[in-house]
Parts: C-alpha cells; sequence; structure tokens
C-alpha cells in the first residue's frame, strides 16, 4: 500500500503530459522547460496573472497567432456585410498581456491543454512546440500547434516569443441555458 501512495505523490507532481527532447538537449533543462510550459498551463486555468508573467523575458515578446486557411474562409463566409474587409490571416496585434488579462476578466472556466510537446535546447536558449487546445467552459474553441523560443536568464528559462496557429471549431458552442 506504500508504494502506491508514493507512486501517487510522483506522479501528481510532474506535468499532465510526456515531452520528446533531441538528444542534445541537456536532461535538467527538459524538466525546467517542462515545469515553464505548465506553471503557464496551470496559471491560464487559475487566471494567475503574475504567474503567467513571471514566464516572460518582457511584456512585449512577440505574440502572433496564424489562422488556418479552412478557419478564414469559414468566418469570412460567415460575414453578414461581405464588403467589408475579411478576417485577417495573421494577427500580431494582441500581446501576452491583453491574452492573459482576457483570461483573468472571463468568468468562464479557460484552459489551454498541452500534447505531444517537443523541446529542443543547448542550455542557453531553448524551443518548445506542442498542440494545444484552446477550451472554454468545456468547449473546443480552437486548436493548432504553439512554438516558443525561450532564453535562459539568472531568473531561470524565460518565453521570448510565441507564436501559434489556429483551427477554428466548426460547431458553435453550446447556448447558455
Amino acid at each position: 500500500m506504500k508504494h502506491w501512495i508514493i507512486a501517487a505523490l510522483v506522479f501528481s507532481s510532474t506535468p499532465a503530459f510526456a515531452a520528446t527532447a533531441t538528444a542534445t538537449t541537456p536532461k535538467a533543462d527538459i524538466a525546467a522547460l517542462e515545469n515553464v510550459v505548465e506553471t503557464f498551463r496551470v496559471a491560464v486555468i487559475k487566471k494567475d496573472k503574475p504567474a503567467f508573467m513571471g514566464l516572460l523575458y518582457s511584456p512585449t515578446i512577440a505574440w502572433i497567432g496564424v489562422t488556418t486557411d479552412n478557419s478564414v474562409n469559414m468566418i469570412d463566409a460567415m460575414r453578414k456585410d461581405q464588403s467589408k474587409p475579411g478576417f485577417k490571416k495573421v494577427s500580431g496585434t494582441g500581446s501576452a498581456t491583453e491574452f492573459i488579462d482576457h483570461i483573468v476578466e472571463s468568468e468562464q472556466r479557460i484552459e489551454e491543454t498541452v500534447d505531444k510537446l517537443r523541446i529542443d535546447s543547448n542550455g542557453d536558449i531553448a524551443q518548445v512546440w506542442f498542440d494545444y487546445s484552446y477550451v472554454r467552459d468545456g468547449y473546443k474553441q480552437n486548436w493548432g500547434q504553439e512554438a516558443w523560443h525561450l532564453v535562459r536568464t539568472d531568473a531561470g528559462w524565460k518565453i521570448n516569443s510565441v507564436i501559434w496557429s489556429m483551427e477554428f471549431n466548426p460547431v458553435p458552442p453550446p447556448r447558455p441555458k
């Protein structure tokens, strides 16, 4: 019985995903970078702006989303006024601060899931890449792939840029009851 308790404690303290790392990535970096991803994921769920902002090299990092052609076409087809400009494929006008502020201000439960985490690092710079889903009150709103560049500072690993692709769910969210 004691072994089950120990196993439960060990597995409950590890990230909810398993990373694949390049052979040249130092083992200490794998754990540290997994921790950055997990801290990001949990900060979104808990709406913890200080924890989220603490992961960033600066509040003005590159923050760019690219919408898939399929989703751009879907959104443009739903526009009521076809004479107005279409949906922008690349959205680089937002920021990490606006992202977390939107989450913190929302009354809905928001989660970003992480799957197929890949890590590449030489000990000073790193790249993490993963599949994600953005889930709002149980509705999978969009999904795609996300990539971060990180730098190892005196204060630990910090995210220096974030890019992601977005495929929007063609099924509308359920209506509130």
